[in-house]
């Protein structure tokens, strides 16, 4: 990314995650009591006071765990720091100066970098007044913030402007194309995202676990024939069964990769060769369809099995039935096995999915597969739909006219959706319908659409 770096670090639980929200305007980590929570490093572009920046949450120096995982995620601190313009120490007003303070501020001097000392949780009188022992750290005067309450974040902001060049007019960044890599835990979605970024951008680990939130990481990469395109792979906490969630970092993390399927373009649905198909899976499986996001079958970890890549389609087709529609592609993350082919496969959904049927080529069709297999009615009056138009793109969505709604059931909408596939540029992409009774939508006022489920 071209913009300059701001990092936050500083010791586990002073706020650093709930700073990083109040300065980017919304929440993109999660902010939970326990210690530990933020282990890679999580980015977010903001613009602020005519500056923009990259601004960079890390997990806490001196993290102590019984997890394998704490040379990892320093590592992550350090790169954070040396790739840094500026850096924000962060510090707890209501707990004052801590040895581990001190020793953050003299690796920060030794790094030669520009610093801001922030006390955060300044939400108390006695809390300000004790802002000034954070002289003692060496870099000038610290600011006061209460980040769950907003205060000081907006001086925080301007001396954070302060340290930004005024951006340079550039040409205008290439739209990227969001993939949600997403899975039950200990797949190697992370292990993917560091592949395709070229560096260890995520904490990789045997525990299960290891990642907590959503990350965005932007990479490039060249595809035959269409140049160096962008992507941005949203790294995604590994899923649990529903019944399992019970710490609220859990049922954050859920949510979270709910809303990186839904705000992707394509989702990349990674299962585990040596496993088998879980019922997580198959939750994953309903909301990628749930929301019609077309869909890459990554089979992982092809390097530590026998079968063959046919028995792993076969199985998987099978065993996922709403995705039966979506390609199937067998990797090892850890080698490049066939990713490249994955992300050509990305792009190949994203462009199906941006495809437009014109009116009249869709009505012909339409009429062939009517002609062969008419709605069942429930009535005296025969079944029938009368014509059709696309309405939408991403995910192609079609609008059907019909003489009585009741009759057009999701079994004939899956019908039509599987030979449409077959007929038209959207072969492995959900399909959307919105029925319509003639001269009035189902469930008027409002047309209320009906998922493909994609099944064969």
């Amino acid at each position: 990314m071209n913009a300059p770096s701001v990092a936050i670090v500083g010791r586990a639980n002073v706020g650093k995650s709930s700073l990083f929200n109040a300065i980017c305007g919304r929440r993109v980590a999660i902010v939970d009591p326990t210690p530990g929570v933020t282990r890679d490093r999580i980015a977010q572009e903001v613009t602020t006071h005519g500056r923009t920046f990259e601004l960079v949450d890390t997990g806490g120096v001196g993290m102590e765990s019984a997890d394998e995982i704490v040379a990892d995620v320093e590592m992550q601190i350090q790169i954070a720091i040396t790739q840094a313009a500026l850096v924000l120490l962060i510090v707890d007003a209501q707990v004052g100066v801590q040895p581990l303070d001190h020793d953050i501020a003299q690796r920060l001097r030794e790094a030669r970098k520009e610093v801001i000392v922030v006390a955060n949780k300044s939400e108390r009188e006695s809390d300000a007044r004790a802002v000034v022992d954070f002289f003692a750290l060496g870099f000038g005067e610290p600011i006061a913030t209460a980040a769950t309450h907003g205060q000081g974040v907006g001086t925080l902001a301007e001396r954070i402007a302060a340290f930004i060049p005024e951006a340079v007019e550039a040409a205008p960044r290439p739209q990227s194309i969001k993939l949600a890599i997403v899975g039950r835990r200990n797949v190697g979605k992370s292990t993917l995202v560091n592949y395709l970024a070229k560096e260890p951008r995520m904490v990789v680990s045997e525990l299960p676990g290891t990642t907590r939130d959503s990350v965005d990481v932007r990479f490039q990469i060249a595809l035959d024939g269409k140049g160096e395109l962008d992507f941005t792979a949203i790294d995604t906490a590994g899923m649990r069964k529903r019944r399992q969630i019970s710490e609220s970092v859990d049922f954050y993390s859920y949510v979270r990769t709910q809303q990186a399927i839904e705000r992707a373009d394509v989702v990349v649905h990674m299962v585990d060769a040596p496993g088998e198909i879980s019922t997580v899976d198959k939750q994953l499986a309903d909301h990628v369809t749930s929301n019609y996001k077309p869909c890459v079958l990554a089979v992982n970890k092809m390097d530590l099995v026998e079968p063959t890549e046919s028995e792993f389609h076969e199985y998987a087709r099978w065993n996922l039935p709403g995705i039966r529609f979506a390609p199937v592609v067998c990797i090892s993350a850890k080698t490049g096995r066939n990713v490249f082919r994955l992300i050509e496969l990305t792009r190949e959904l994203y462009e199906q999915s941006l495809v437009r049927i014109g009116t009249g080529e869709l009505n012909e069709a339409l009429s062939k597969l009517t002609t062969r297999r008419r709605p069942h009615s429930k009535g005296a009056r025969p079944g029938n739909v009368l014509y059709a138009t696309q309405v939408s793109v991403a995910p192609p969505t079609i609008a059907l006219f019909v003489n009585d709604s009741a009759d057009v059931t999701e079994d004939y909408e899956r019908y039509l959706a599987n030979q449409l596939r077959r007929e038209f540029a959207f072969s492995s992409v959900p399909i959307r319908f919105v029925v319509r009774r003639r001269g009035k939508p189902r469930g008027a006022p409002g047309m209320q659409p009906r998922e493909d489920r994609g099944s064969q």
